[in-house]
């Protein structure tokens, strides 16, 4: 094991290859051609099937619940209620928890009481699916409601558990230095409530399950994506009072994560306990509707904001109540996402004096958890359009108040005076300025904003910019083994998971550059628990940070070792010894070579010098404790149409840094794409639900996505000044840079086209709507 806090060891390579190349993903091909192999696409012998019955009701207590008519119906094997689940624990909670979160954890079945609409009541278990669904409707409960509570705002009334005296999960300040004798100072205050609205990842394939009891090997097989597969079989053993080693976790290819699919949810209990019930092979495939409804939520915070200014912009300090709407229950992120949000609304600006209350309440609605971004989204779109609102009333460019107030190059490594998941929120390195400067110099900002602003049209155009800070590199540790067989063929398998990132490609990359062979000739496995004792996943950006960096020092010892059985071989010192092009040769005589074949022939117990250990298989595991932090700049350019108050985004410019790239085309593709959803989510995606706790846009009719007719022009521009020091390949996250800047600076646009109106501007997502009413007169409003 290799500590991130040691010194590294930045081996020289020769004739490199991999590393910083945007090499094709190996992984499309079989894509492409129809191969890749999903959940619902593993077919068993004598497999069941399984359907979720779910509460139609946001908050009501079970007074009965009648399966016996139902048990009747052709090809119903078995029906599960709470009560059949014995001595059932609740799911517990994967990242940190922030204080005792214990009585709001979620059953895997309600247990007498329902907390929003889609809340899991009883299993049915039949010989088909369409069997299994048509069951549903004859299954009699009795519901008794109570009264709904929709509003984090309103912590007491309705309490949702029946061990808390009001809805308020969780209450924690964040703070540093003196808030108040800031604002004592204060020459300007700026105040803004602010509200993210709540949406989710939506990906394309839905969750979906398959467990499997196979009795000669005592072993329950498990398959389904899930982006922390060693973390989930913990979970499920714990539950099911296995042992962990009786339990395989395998992870399918995967239709799109984005944090809100792979977590342990109540069908990762309910399917596996099925199986073992009935000894035969059991499959869920979760339908649209229930994706909507059950499926982790996201992003709804209200942030109440005051800002205390000098009158040349420059910020004394800022205090923020957080309301996070938690929905019905904690799930396995605990409350990892306000915290966040509170964590990092300081962002890329020297904010001397910093207060952040979180309050994380209950209300009658879906749980909700991580999505791209979890709490950076929402909180930088808050700061900038907080930074963007004093500058208007200060009268000040709203990139000078950025440009003064930013982390400037020589303050690094810079301490935040925040800490998130235990760990104090430390910036290793940055160019926060020069990112500014050239997004502002991309997009030709100064000259552009001008000439548009000066279109007297029906159609107005206006420029937003945001500055982000982004999290990633999460610890605290990640595996990687590689292997290499007689014949050459190199294996890498690791702990990580793919989710659509591209993770088989950038491990290959990484090892190809140390070995010198081609990419396309290493097998990388993954996403089975059986390949490798340890794994912590793939989220908050930290693939290829922990998983890379385990596959360099794995590498590195596969390196060695061939060259010092080569050297015995060959009858020379290493220190003669080369690796190029996967062949080992001698420096002086590049013709006497051995091909990586050859040496792994020698490696075997028959012919392997006695002083040296048969096998070219290593094991390594990353350990860094400290996030390593990307950043960048986005300029958002709309267009309003005020006479049907239509938003258009026309052009989206990012500027980031990562460090070292390992596939700059499939980074830019990241970027992009993340930039896309974050303006499905500042323009179009929301879940609504009505006063009664129904959700009101279960469905793609009225749940909208963006498609590529509202994609606008997308120019990113990826910087290399700011590696980091944290890893030995350098590297930072690039999976939620794209979006996370989005938000603000669509909202920062809307509010600069929409002129004097603009400071109205307020809340995400922005609709026709919303954008009418901030540009009616207030007398006519009421109309």
């Amino acid at each position: 094991m290799v500590s991130c806090l040691g010194q590294h060891n930045y081996m020289k390579i020769e004739h490199s290859k991999g590393i910083g190349e945007s090499i094709k993903r190996l992984e499309d091909k079989r894509f492409l051609q129809g191969q890749g192999h999903y959940i619902d696409d593993l077919q068993l012998p004598d497999m069941l099937h399984a359907a979720v019955l779910r509460s139609p009701y946001a908050h009501a207590t079970i007074t009965n619940i009648d399966v016996d008519f139902a048990l009747e119906q052709p090809g119903v094997v078995t029906i599960l209620t709470f009560a059949d689940l014995h001595s059932v624990k609740p799911i517990p909670i994967r990242l940190n928890p922030y204080g005792s979160l214990e009585p709001f954890l979620q059953y895997p079945l309600a247990n007498k009481r329902v907390r929003y609409v889609g809340d899991p009541v009883a299993l049915i278990i039949a010989h088909s699916r369409y069997q299994a669904e048509d069951v549903l409707d004859n299954i009699v409960v009795q519901y008794d409601p109570l009264p709904v509570n929709i509003d984090a705002e309103d912590k007491v009334s309705c309490p949702l558990h029946h061990d808390a005296k009001d809805n308020v999960a969780s209450n924690f300040v964040q703070q540093k230095g003196d808030v108040v004798e800031a604002f004592n100072k204060a020459e300007h205050i700026t105040k803004l409530r602010f509200t993210s609205g709540r949406h989710s990842g939506v990906p394309l394939e839905t969750r979906g399950l398959i467990a499997n009891y196979d009795a000669t090997q005592e072993k329950l097989k498990v398959w389904g994506p899930t982006k922390v597969t060693h973390f989930n079989r913990g979970v499920l053993a714990h539950m099911l009072e296995m042992e962990e080693h009786t339990i395989e976790m395998i992870e399918p290819d995967v239709g799109g994560g984005f944090g809100v699919r792979g977590e342990f949810y109540p069908e990762d209990y309910l399917i596996p306990y099925a199986a073992l019930m009935l000894k035969r092979p059991v499959k869920w495939i979760e339908d649209r509707l229930e994706n909507l409804m059950a499926c982790n939520h996201s992003r709804e915070q209200i942030y109440e904001m005051e800002m205390a200014l000098k009158k040349d912009g420059t910020i004394l300090g800022i205090k923020v109540l957080l309301s996070n709407d938690q929905g019905g229950y904690i799930r396995t992120h605990g409350i990892i996402v306000p915290e966040l949000s509170a964590a990092i609304f300081p962002g890329p600006y020297r904010i001397p004096n910093y207060r952040c209350e979180v309050r994380s309440v209950l209300t009658n609605k879906t749980p909700a958890g991580t999505y791209r971004a979890p709490g950076r989204y929402e909180c930088n779109s808050s700061r900038e359009r907080l930074l963007d609102l004093a500058a208007s009333e200060l009268m000040i460019d709203p990139v000078k108040i950025r440009s003064m107030n930013l982390i400037q190059p020589e303050d690094m490594p810079y301490e935040v005076g925040t800490e998130s998941l235990g760990e104090n929120i430390v910036y290793d390195s940055g160019d926060y300025p020069f990112a500014l400067q050239e997004v502002v110099r991309l997009s030709k900002y100064e000259e552009n904003r001008h000439v548009d602003h000066d279109n007297l049209s029906n159609k107005k155009v206006g420029y937003g910019i945001a500055c982000f800070v982004e999290k990633t590199g999460l610890g605290p540790f990640e595996g990687a083994r590689i292997e290499i067989d007689q014949t050459g063929a190199i294996t890498v398998s690791t702990g990580a998971a793919n989710v659509g990132q591209g993770l088989e490609t950038t491990l290959a990359q990484i090892a190809s550059s140390v070995l010198t062979v081609s990419p396309d000739s290493i097998q990388v496995l993954h996403g089975d628990t059986d390949l490798i004792p340890y794994g912590v996943g793939s989220f908050a950006s930290r693939a290829t940070v922990m998983a890379g960096s385990a596959v360099y020092y794995a590498a590195q010892k596969i390196r060695k070792k061939l060259l010092k059985i080569a050297a015995h071989t060959m009858n020379c010192q290493v220190e003669q010894l080369i690796i190029s092009d996967g062949d080992i040769c001698m420096i002086d005589h590049q013709d006497k070579r051995l091909t990586l074949t050859q040496v792994a022939q020698q490696s075997s117990p028959r012919n392997c010098p006695p002083d040296i250990e048969p096998g070219l298989d290593f094991t390594h595991y990353f350990r860094c404790n400290q996030m390593t932090f990307a950043h960048g700049a986005t300029i958002v350019k709309v267009e309003i149409d005020i006479t049907t108050c239509a938003i258009v985004p026309k052009h989206v410019w990012i500027v980031y840094d990562i460090g070292k790239a390992i596939n700059p085309q499939m980074v830019k593709g990241q970027i992009e794409g993340g930039a896309v959803q974050g303006l499905g989510g500042a323009l179009l995606e929301e879940f609504n639900y009505d006063p009664s706790g129904q959700l009101t846009s279960g469905s793609f009719v009225d749940y909208l996505l963006p498609t590529t007719t509202e994609t606008p022009l997308l120019e990113s521009k990826r910087l290399d000044r700011s590696p980091s020091t944290l890893n030995p390949i350098q590297v930072k996250g690039a999976g939620e840079c794209g979006i996370a800047g989005i938000g603000g600076a669509l909202a920062n646009a809307v509010a600069d086209a929409l002129g004097d109106s603009g400071n109205n501007v307020n809340v995400l997502p922005i609709t026709p709507e919303k954008v009418w009413q901030w540009l009616m007169p207030m007398q006519d409003k009421t109309n």
